[in-house]
């Protein structure tokens, strides 16, 4: 049963462990948008812009969302397209892997940060993989690589 003293675990779940799940996430976009040549940016949050750096922009509402963008990929295939949609859940698959290698080894003590850092890791990776459309142009990976190999169409942009 959920009770007012597990507010502490909540509040540092959803203000602290989502938004490090999404941005790793993001960096997995980024990192195989930037290995293929492209241009890449990131945005945390929604709202008002707190700051910004270089290809980096966090906003007033960081912990609801995790943005990653690319074009201009200069190694542009199926195969690269699909690891740039794909990094997301590569990059989340390393850091549980991560996690729990620390962990065992003794590095990490066993704690319910990085329980819910691998909870919230396999939320990403399956939601991530369904192939589903949410309108508005935007779809998830699973969608974006379906189209990749299915149809042969060529991403601009990708979000998320």
């Amino acid at each position: 049963m959920f009770t007012w003293n597990d507010m502490v675990t909540f509040v540092w779940a959803f203000f602290l462990t989502m938004p490090v799940v999404a941005f790793i996430h993001s960096a997995g976009h980024l990192f195989f948008a930037k290995l293929f040549g492209g241009k890449v940016k990131v945005v945390l949050g929604r709202g008002r812009l707190l700051f910004s750096l270089g290809i980096f922009k966090m906003r007033m509402l960081y912990f609801v969302d995790c943005q990653s963008y690319y074009e201009d990929l200069k190694v542009s295939n199926r195969i690269t397209r699909t690891l740039v949609h794909a990094g997301g859940v590569i990059f989340n698959l390393l850091s549980i892997m991560l996690v729990n290698s620390a962990i065992s080894a003794g590095y990490l003590p066993k704690h319910m940060f990085f329980y819910q850092f691998v909870y919230f890791s396999l939320y990403y990776i399956f939601f991530d993989l369904l192939p589903v459309e949410y309108g508005e142009g935007r779809y998830s990976d699973g969608k974006a690589i379906w189209n990749i190999w299915k149809e042969g169409v060529k991403e601009k942009e990708k979000s998320r």
